[in-house]
């Protein structure tokens, strides 16, 4: 009727319409507050069941053996008899042992030796590889990386043999090229026991690391190494300003862990000479593991005093491989 009359809608229905549709956005708009906050809670319970497992496993396997093993440093303990708290006197005791000193000097050594041998000839051999398609380049990869499946045991035993005085291969060898030092024994001796364990374990690591290194390198784009040689660069000018610094964080890693591992391992020094000839090759985790297992009296919190110490130098190292690679690496 109003409608005819040219009067428009009725201002109630008008109202009624306005205040059905208003109602109808309100109750849309809480219906998708509502599925926001619930697709939140779906998202942090998704999150939640998979941080629980890896955050448990680190709390019961990494956190709470350390944890552990603070609170045993501070005891006089075998693991058997009963617990007596004496505060720091295992760490005083500690800094007096000259053992455990001798033990660093071992690691020390290690340390400036097998990491920089490692990762020199792994670029070396990575650069080799890639830099130019060799016809036995799987070959190549498959020898170079096979030390990395065999376990420490076995390179250690192999190792071993060919140390041998009587029978080993280092000798048969040297004596072949005119050089015949008897029924000599390299790990027997104070002089070469030391530096007779350090090729065993660059053998073993080379070739994991050979394989780091080589997949990092295929990432250079080949244009650069294309424009270097324009310019006249030589395959060391290649190695040196090119591919290293490009790979540099990589490389950064590498020592960390070599660090790491260096520190921490002792398995083929156990097997090879059990830290003899008179201690001459002890490292501070063999030290570590005959006091906390070995034959004798037992001690738990000393040995988790040491493990402390250990701990300390091996932030210490960590700290200086940042200090001396921070700031030199490169970006294409």
């Amino acid at each position: 009727m109003r409608a005819s009359q040219g009067l428009g809608p009725h201002p109630t229905l008008e109202r009624k319409g306005k205040d059905i549709l208003t109602e109808m956005l309100i109750k849309e708009r809480r219906l998708g507050n509502g599925w926001r906050k619930k697709e939140k809670v779906q998202k942090l319970v998704f999150i939640l069941i998979g941080l629980i497992p890896a955050f448990g496993g680190y709390v019961l396997f990494t956190l709470y053996p350390n944890l552990l093993s603070v609170y045993y440093s501070l005891l006089d303990w075998n693991g058997i008899n009963a617990k007596r708290f004496v505060g720091l006197q295992n760490f005083i005791y500690m800094f007096q042992d000259t053992y455990v000193w001798r033990a660093l000097w071992h690691n020390l050594i290690y340390m400036i030796t097998i990491p920089p041998l490692v990762i020199l000839i792994s670029l070396l051999l990575a650069y080799l590889l890639t830099s130019k398609n060799y016809k036995g380049n799987s070959i190549f990869k498959v020898i170079f990386f096979f030390p990395n499946v065999l376990s420490t045991v076995a390179i250690s035993l192999l190792w071993a043999f060919i140390y041998d005085g009587t029978f080993g291969l280092l000798n048969a060898g040297l004596k072949i090229i005119g050089v015949d030092i008897g029924n000599f024994y390299w790990l027997g001796e104070k002089s070469t026991a030391i530096w007779a364990t350090i090729p065993p374990s660059v053998w073993g690591m080379v070739g994991f690391y050979f394989v780091i290194f080589m997949n990092a390198m295929t990432t250079i784009p080949k244009s650069l190494y294309e424009a270097a040689t324009l310019e006249g660069a030589n395959h060391m000018n290649k190695l040196f300003q090119i591919t290293i610094p490009l790979i540099m964080p990589i490389i950064r890693v590498a020592a960390l862990f070599l660090m790491l591992g260096v520190f921490k391992g002792f398995e083929n020094i156990m097997i090879l000479t059990n830290g003899g000839p008179s201690g001459s090759t002890d490292v501070i985790g063999l030290y570590m593991f005959n006091i906390a297992f070995g034959g004798g009296s037992q001690s738990y919190g000393y040995a988790s005093a040491i493990g402390m110490l250990l701990f300390v130098v091996m932030v210490g190292a960590k700290l200086i491989i940042d200090k001396f690679t921070a700031n030199r690496s490169a970006e294409f």
